[in-house]
């Protein structure tokens, strides 16, 4: 048995975000991410071939997708990424830690084409 606290402690504020892998078994990942103002460089987009789960646990962050959608999160808020899902951090607060927490999983076999919105093809 593995516990822990998601909160403390933190690391110190440094250049990069922190990554901390907590659990990772039967194609499930388990991070916590804590950033201290960072963003995605200019031009980056991420384009996972998982689906994505993202909750925000303290801290401020907005996510950019691909179509031009922002997504403000806030402690408490949550998005569900489907895999192929372009998206980039756009910012994160500055002078406090932003914590996150994300699962990532195999995306499923009949969603060969996400197509933004979360929800299987048909």
């Amino acid at each position: 048995m593995q516990h822990g606290d998601l909160l403390q402690p933190l690391p110190a504020a440094g250049p990069d975000e922190a990554l901390d892998t907590l659990l990772a078994r039967g194609g499930v990942r388990i991070e916590r991410i804590v950033s201290f103002g960072q963003s995605s460089p200019e031009g980056f987009w991420y384009d996972q071939a998982e689906d994505e789960f993202v909750v925000l646990l303290s801290g401020a962050a907005t996510l950019r997708f691909d179509d031009g959608r922002d997504v403000a999160l806030t402690r408490g808020a949550w998005v569900d990424i489907p895999a192929h899902c372009r998206h980039r951090v756009e910012a994160t607060a500055a002078g406090a830690p932003t914590v996150w927490l994300t699962v990532f999983w195999p995306a499923a076999a009949d969603e060969a084409e996400a197509d933004g919105t979360g929800e299987a093809a048909s």
